[in-house]
């Protein structure tokens, strides 16, 4: 068994991959962990008989849809949360993440590719009450075309089909399908969304801001590293109902979920 937490989770730039001290192993995991964060799940045991979690169609919602579709069962437990006491940082190069103390989740990212297809992109949100599911379950992966020939070369990525399950990027270019894209910013919502996942595996929710520029699943789990290794820098509360409310997913229905192409 692979408990989804921070402290083993293995680095990497292109996905999140857990690894125990068996060297067990399951990877990309960050799709099915932003679901059950965007729905408010917070006790879950998922079986899976393979080394990775399926792709899907690079986003997170297939995943939400049945989340949705089967409902939550309430275990009469309290929810903890954490919650972030003073401000954290963690940098390399030009890309770096900080969290600081805020009263919910707040995500804000920014990204900026030589691709002029992505350029730079912002946006800052809110996470309660739904709006994981509103604004960012459907938004797909992305890469540049060079970096698939890469993966390609190297037995990477062979089955993987631009519009399918990724969004490919070549300079002005963008090979999404026949229905183009999901939102005009779909590379930074994107980006949005692998962060929640990647912050799901602290193992309670977060209270805090978190801020992002060209971060990525390793930088983003090393700030989890740096928060929770310095015990002045967070605490484990009780929720009361109204914190409980402002959590993500908390209330969220299957009409909330967006048209998915």
């Amino acid at each position: 068994m692979l408990p989804a937490r921070w402290d083993i989770v293995e680095q990497s730039p292109l996905c999140t991959k857990l690894v125990n001290a068996s060297g067990v192993s399951v990877s990309t995991i960050e799709h099915i962990m932003a679901a059950l964060a965007g729905c408010g799940v917070h006790n879950v045991l998922i079986r899976i008989d393979g080394p990775e979690v399926p792709i899907m169609d690079g986003s997170s919602a297939a995943f939400v849809k049945s989340i949705l579709a089967c409902g939550l069962a309430n275990q009469g437990q309290p929810i903890r949360a954490i919650q972030v006491l003073k401000s954290v940082r963690v940098e390399r190069d030009d890309a770096w993440a900080e969290l600081h103390p805020a009263e919910n989740l707040e995500i804000d990212f920014q990204i900026d590719f030589d691709d002029e297809a992505i350029g730079v992109q912002h946006r800052v949100l809110n996470m309660a009450n739904g709006s994981f599911v509103r604004e960012l379950s459907n938004c797909r992966t992305f890469c540049r075309r060079a970096d698939v020939e890469y993966m390609q070369s190297h037995g990477l990525a062979l089955g993987g089909i631009p519009g399918e399950n990724a969004i490919v990027f070549d300079g002005a270019r963008i090979e999404s399908g026949e229905l183009g894209l999901r939102q005009t910013d779909e590379p930074v919502r994107h980006k949005m969304l692998d962060a929640l996942g990647d912050l799901y595996t602290a193992g309670a929710p977060i209270l805090g801001r978190y801020v992002g520029h060209r971060s990525g699943h390793a930088m983003t789990n090393k700030l989890l590293r740096a928060l929770l290794s310095d015990p002045t820098a967070y605490k484990f509360i009780e929720c009361s109902p109204e914190t409980a409310a402002r959590l993500p997913g908390a209330g969220v229905r299957m009409a909330e979920m967006p048209a998915v192409a």
